[in-house]
């Protein structure tokens, strides 16, 4: 199924940021990690630009994302610059305390950080910062190891048992933007995270206060 989408805004300062009220899932992993395939391949469209050269993205890029049928978006996608290349992890370091960091640890409407590894190569140190980043910020993840069609299966299946056990996850889902392997399963993910918000906001405490 093709969602409906749409570009909202790029943000590279926290001023930018568009005015809190649908559910966003964040998108984060490494440059070069396939971040803007998975995010077309769930939408089924080429939203999100994908480049052969490492650290493109220097934004927060907004998506609205609606379903056919529906009248009105229901969630924003927000993808955020890679880290990790040599070339301009420092730039991007020196960007985070700017936007990236008032992103992640103040978005009032953020349910679910998407961290995406690749399933191909050994655990980075620069991936378990960010996990431990996000777990002291008590946000929600889920880690998703992208390009697990280069793998056989039992090579996939080393590979998710391995890096498991180094970042300390009970779950990791492989994703493939190439087959769609995965797809079905991060999209359930993706709503769960979105109605947990809905549920939140219909509950008798939070109407009262």
């Amino acid at each position: 199924m093709r969602i409906l989408s749409r570009f909202l805004a790029a943000a590279t300062d926290a001023a930018q940021f568009p005015v809190p009220s649908l559910p966003e899932i964040a998108f984060l992993g490494r440059s070069n990690v396939g971040k803007s395939s998975v995010i077309n391949s769930l939408v089924g469209s080429k939203l999100a630009r994908t480049s052969s050269t490492p650290g493109r993205t220097r934004s927060i890029n907004f998506f609205e994302i609606r379903w056919p049928g529906k009248p009105r978006p229901e969630l924003i996608f927000a993808d955020l610059p890679g880290y990790g290349y040599a070339k301009i992890s420092r730039e991007i370091s020196q960007e985070w305390p700017k936007f990236i960091e008032p992103y992640l640890n103040q978005r009032s409407t953020l349910r679910l950080c998407i961290v995406l590894i690749d399933a191909n190569i050994p655990p980075q140190p620069s991936d378990r910062q960010l996990l431990d980043f996000l777990s002291a910020s008590g946000r929600e993840l889920l880690l998703v190891a992208t390009k697990s069609d280069r793998l056989s299966n039992n090579q996939l299946q080393n590979a998710l048992r391995s890096l498991a056990q180094e970042y300390s996850v009970a779950n990791l889902l492989p994703f493939s933007a190439k087959t769609g392997a995965g797809r079905d399963e991060l999209w359930k993910q993706i709503r769960q995270a979105a109605e947990s918000m809905e549920t939140v906001e219909r509950s008798p405490s939070s109407s009262a206060s």
